[in-house]
């Protein structure tokens, strides 16, 4: 892929390099670059450290992306959107995003290059946000190294959870740091030591013993949904880890219901939405809790 830009009046006499980076181009990127095609201006090849003018054209070819040692492996993915910067997963329940020694196939990632390959493509598997295996719902990932940095600064995630207890309705937070829990090797606490994190939530319904409640994760530390409910006494139905019980649902009820971005290069922003998935509408039936018209309500 080849990127250029028009230089504004106002960066007229800028350094290429400083005004690339004003562009999200990150320091890598410039490097790379550098090493491969180099940069142009108007056609003509162009050191970073010149200065650009007003209505210029700058222009690079993005470098080769590195090589992967994840393998295509068949199968069904739904990609409810694509551009050529960013792509949208639906990921099921009980899929590993990424490979590691427990998983070390048969993750999300063998399941996009496979579907790259089908598509005549190439690529690496570059997530912006990743979900726990037993999470369901929107994955962010880039297509290209300029777009990663990027979508990561603008990406804007919502989840839906069922949690235990009756919850008043309405907006709540959730403020208490987060730390590796000693007797396991992927639990978490709240403890003071831990790094500062806050949840914002709106309680959306209560019945049942149970609450359905729309999520947004200020900070982004690991299980931060699933540790912040469990500690004001509130954990996720399914959430057997974190002290939740499994009689009507049997993993953590969670579901990125909702992702927003701003493309890069792009003005408009792009929302994503993903239904409850059959398990989570299943539970919140057998707890009266009623279903939202919409993944996320409007507005939240």
């Amino acid at each position: 892929m080849r990127l250029c830009f028009t230089v504004p009046p106002e960066a007229d006499g800028r350094r290429l390099d400083r005004y690339l980076r004003a562009q999200g181009v990150t320091a890598g990127l410039l490097r790379a670059v550098k090493h491969s095609g180099g940069f142009f201006a108007d056609g003509v090849p162009i050191h970073t450290d010149r200065s650009v003018r007003a209505g210029q054209a700058v222009s690079f070819a993005l470098p080769p992306e590195p090589p992967t040692a994840v393998a295509p492996q068949p199968m069904a993915l739904s990609v409810p959107y694509r551009d050529a910067f960013a792509a949208v997963v639906d990921k099921p329940a009980g899929l590993a995003v990424h490979p590691t020694l427990n998983y070390p196939d048969g993750t999300l990632a063998n399941g996009w290059l496979w579907y790259l390959q089908t598509k005549g493509e190439s690529g690496v598997f570059r997530p912006v946000n990743r979900l726990d295996k037993n999470t369901s719902g929107l994955v962010l990932l880039a297509m290209n190294a300029f777009a990663a940095p990027l979508l990561a600064q603008r990406a804007q995630k919502r989840y839906v959870a069922v949690v235990e207890g009756e919850l008043p309705p309405g907006p709540g937070s959730i403020e208490a740091p987060i730390a590796r829990r000693g007797d396991s090797i992927i639990g978490r606490c709240v403890r003071a030591d831990g790094k500062p994190s806050r949840t914002e939530y709106t309680t959306l319904a209560a019945a049942g013993g149970h609450s359905l409640v729309l999520c947004r994760p200020v900070t982004g530390r690991t299980h931060q949904i699933r540790v912040h409910f469990a500690f004001i006494g509130h954990p996720l139905a399914g959430d057997d880890l974190y002290g939740g019980h499994t009689a009507h649902i049997a993993r953590h009820a969670l579901h990125c219901a909702r992702l927003a971005f701003t493309p890069p290069l792009g003005t408009a922003p792009v929302t994503v939405e993903s239904p409850l998935p059959a398990d989570m509408a299943a539970l919140c039936g057998a707890c009266g809790l009623p279903l939202p018209a919409a993944p996320c309500p409007k507005g939240e």
